[in-house]
């Protein structure tokens, strides 16, 4: 979801239409696809896994088809991990590992859109009813438990819906970098809670949201900007948060005045990836998905505010949770900092039960400070004995 900087590779129509990438047991799948170099990038990734006890299944139902990452054992209780945009549930690997080997039942989906799950061509197949959907199914089929949900990035309003609409299927929720928002994430909800100081609105008038904006107006560049070098993309996106962009304009915020997030050269620029971020072997793997899926349906998720509000709005007691809620904040993070915007007042109206956390980071928190947000969820669950 939230931008830091991206671009594309141009991928074949028939890459796009097509929805393999549905590997079953271990196997990433890819490789039937991407010839030897995704094939490659697979052995890797399963190579850790099976060194972890990370492993990939997939579950399908009749509407669609969730590949998912999975360790520890099997009768311990859930805790299951959803990312946001762009990733795959490999970004949770250092999460699902920790909790695993302390008894948890750890799942990572690859959520509607990503990696090896279904991807839809119509737009809106991207709302969030369908994506909770998606989340009940593959609930049902891990055993129905009611489960401690955490939720990255655009992740986080699934969790969040999916708790306010289902809630005895949550027993806890951890909202990382985006808070709880009970009318939606939503550019109409979002901007109300815009600081006018920093961005005043005759300037600004979507303030650090100006890149929602453009992907609503601007779609199709957006899709073709980030597709145009996918490897590139996705190295300019994941970067460290920087404690000096603190309380100044934030970048997302200029996207409409440059043309683009990479403004007139439409590629994202040619940038070493972070490996204290993502492991070699996993970013490999992001890579070798966004090749087959693009950009287009995790970019779809925005394009379904009407619906995403309707649905908000029809949540029993008002989309209030009354469910332990855990909040991790990131220092850094120039889109949904709670302490220097406003982006967290929702949250605090309507969560009863709410733990906020905040850690030295930018948007990226999970990967940033894997250990840090271990400890802090670890805690979080022994202090609400859940």
């Amino acid at each position: 979801m939230m931008p830091v900087i991206g671009g594309k590779h141009p991928v074949p129509e028939s890459a796009l239409s097509r929805r393999a990438f549905l590997g079953a047991g271990t196997a990433i799948g890819a490789s039937l696809l991407l010839g030897r170099t995704v094939e490659a990038a697979a052995t890797q990734a399963v190579t850790a896994q099976e060194k972890s006890g990370l492993a990939s299944h997939t579950f399908s139902t009749p509407r669609h088809t969730t590949r998912y990452w999975e360790a520890g054992p099997l009768d311990g209780p859930l805790m299951i991990f959803l990312h946001g945009w762009p990733g795959i549930g490999l970004v949770w690997r250092a999460q699902v590992e920790a909790f695993a080997s302390e008894g948890w039942h750890c799942v990572a989906p690859d959520m509607r859109g990503y990696g090896a799950s279904s991807m839809p061509t119509a737009s809106d197949a991207y709302a969030l009813r369908e994506i909770v959907q998606d989340m009940i199914e593959l609930h049902d089929h891990l055993g129905a438990r009611p489960a401690i949900w955490v939720g990255h990035d655009l992740g986080s309003p699934v969790v969040g819906a999916l708790a306010a609409h289902h809630a005895k299927r949550s027993r806890g929720v951890v909202f990382v970098s985006v808070p709880y928002s009970p009318e939606a994430f939503a550019l109409p909800s979002l901007l109300p809670l815009v600081d006018r100081k920093l961005y005043p609105e005759d300037q600004y008038p979507d303030g650090q949201w100006d890149y929602y904006r453009f992907y609503l107006t601007h779609f199709d560049q957006t899709v073709t900007d980030f597709n145009a070098d996918i490897p590139a993309s996705l190295a300019a996106i994941y970067r460290s948060g920087n404690p000096a962009s603190v309380g100044k304009l934030y970048r997302s915020a200029l996207v409409t005045r440059n043309g683009g997030w990479f403004g007139s050269a439409h590629h994202a620029p040619a940038v070493t990836p972070d490996p204290a971020l993502w492991p070699a072997a996993d970013f490999d793997a992001l890579v070798e998905a966004f090749r087959v899926t693009g950009f287009r349906p995790g970019n779809s998720w925005y394009l379904n505010d009407t619906a995403n509000l309707a649905y908000a709005h029809a949540a029993p007691d008002h989309g209030r949770l009354h469910q332990p809620v855990l909040f991790l904040n990131g220092d850094f993070d120039g889109l949904c900092d709670i302490n220097h915007n406003r982006v967290g007042e929702p949250m605090r109206n309507t969560c009863k039960e709410l733990s906020v956390t905040s850690l030295p980071a930018g948007h990226w928190l999970p990967l940033e400070l894997k250990a840090e947000s271990v400890q802090a969820i670890r805690s979080w669950v022994k202090a609400r004995s859940l």
